[in-house]
């Protein structure tokens, strides 16, 4: 894994790029882009970050790599969204979650080189990846602009569910990740969990069997009418072997305990590599419970070692994350959690986003992909 971080100072943007190259293999990159504000207007600063996106992609390092998803992150998403030209390089997810640094957007970019990667690929405008018999399929930024939290839940996985029956995919066996963006998540969380769990009961997704790793956080829909944003990652061609689920019950209960259906995490083995992808981990105990209710700094140290547990069951470790996005209740405490994320975790591609935590007492939760070099002889290379 190789970090690098280059700052463009006409543009008054950084790049901070991971790179996952294994001779004659598929190349993975993730890049964060940031823009520095300049007290200028969004527009300028998407130009800027722009220009900067496209200098990444032209760059030799880069080259013939394809981007497969991107998501940016807006400060007042209903009004910035219809500034923004149509993509249709890839899935792209548009999500209301504040930049803390200031800025009015950032970006996160998944590019893939040596792969098949086709763009809009169905109705829902979905990435697909194909390569040594996988299909990985991406899907962002979906939405429904009416009815509760409970309802646009509800239907959303019933379209998402039908697209995966097109692709010749279900829900309880290929979906890997899930992403649930939710407006005024204090109130309206209650509803997405009630469908989800309803929708994943009759898809044979209970406690007895698995749940999907997942985010579910707080997060506008650029439609002022849109409660519940929904992305996705499946994929399809794999043994299900290949695919593990992650606990680390010494630090973490099940969520369903607590009426919840979300797995900590997945680990998916290919041939060549692993891929470890944590979902959205807070401060929390094995019995369940908020730990170091109202202190952030200890909060962010619990929240760590959680996830470090998780990857450490997957036998990995923080060198291997690729990304990081973390998500704080108070923009108020971004200057000292980014010190200590800066400390700690220097190299990572990291954005901290203003986005409320699904419980009212979290005031920090984190998410991040690792990868890592492996020998599978049983699977195919990624």
């Amino acid at each position: 894994m190789q970090f690098n971080k280059k700052y463009l100072e006409k543009l008054g943007a950084t790049i901070e790029l991971t790179t996952f190259a294994p001779e004659g293999k598929t190349a993975e990159y993730h890049a964060i882009l940031h823009v520095e504000p300049r007290g200028e207007s969004f527009v300028e600063q998407l130009r800027r970050i722009t220009q900067a996106e496209a200098q990444l992609l032209d760059s030799e390092d880069l080259a013939g790599a394809k981007p497969v998803f991107k998501r940016y992150f807006l400060s007042d998403a209903t009004n910035q969204r219809p500034l923004m030209p149509q993509d249709n390089t890839c899935t792209v997810s548009y999500i209301q979650q504040p930049p803390l640094d200031g800025s009015k957007l950032a970006a996160w970019l998944y590019l893939l080189r040596g792969t098949d990667v086709t763009p809009s690929a169905d109705r829902l405008q979905s990435t697909i990846v194909r390569h040594n018999g996988y299909e990985h399929l991406w899907t962002m930024g979906l939405t429904i602009g009416e009815g509760s939290s409970y309802s646009q839940t509800q239907n959303l996985l019933e379209d998402y569910e039908s697209l995966l029956e097109e692709h010749e995919m279900t829900l309880e066996d290929n979906c890997i990740r899930t992403w649930f963006f939710v407006r005024d998540v204090d109130t309206q969380y209650k509803g997405l969990v009630l469908a989800r769990w309803e929708n994943f009961a009759q898809h044979g997704l209970v406690p007895e069997t698995h749940y999907i790793a997942s985010t579910g956080i707080g997060g506008n829909p650029s439609d002022p009418k849109a409660i519940i944003q929904l992305g996705s990652y499946a994929l399809k061609g794999f043994k299900p072997e290949q695919q593990r689920y992650l606990y680390a019950t010494s630090h973490l209960n099940r969520t369903s305990e607590y009426g919840v259906t979300f797995e900590r995490g997945t680990l998916l083995h290919f041939g060549d590599r692993n891929h470890a992808i944590i979902s959205g981990t807070a401060s929390i105990n094995n019995q369940g419970e908020v730990v170091h209710e109202g202190d952030v700094v200890m909060q962010t140290k619990r929240m760590w070692e959680n996830v470090e547990t998780l990857l450490a069951e997957a036998d990995m470790t923080m060198d291997n994350a690729a990304q990081l996005i973390v998500y704080l209740r108070d923009g108020a405490d971004y200057e000292v959690v980014s010190k200590m994320f800066s400390q700690k975790y220097p190299n990572i591609p990291t954005v901290f986003t203003l986005a409320p935590v699904c419980r009212p007492s979290w005031l920090i939760e984190m998410e991040c992909i690792a990868i890592q070099a492996a020998k599978n002889d049983d699977y195919k290379d990624f």
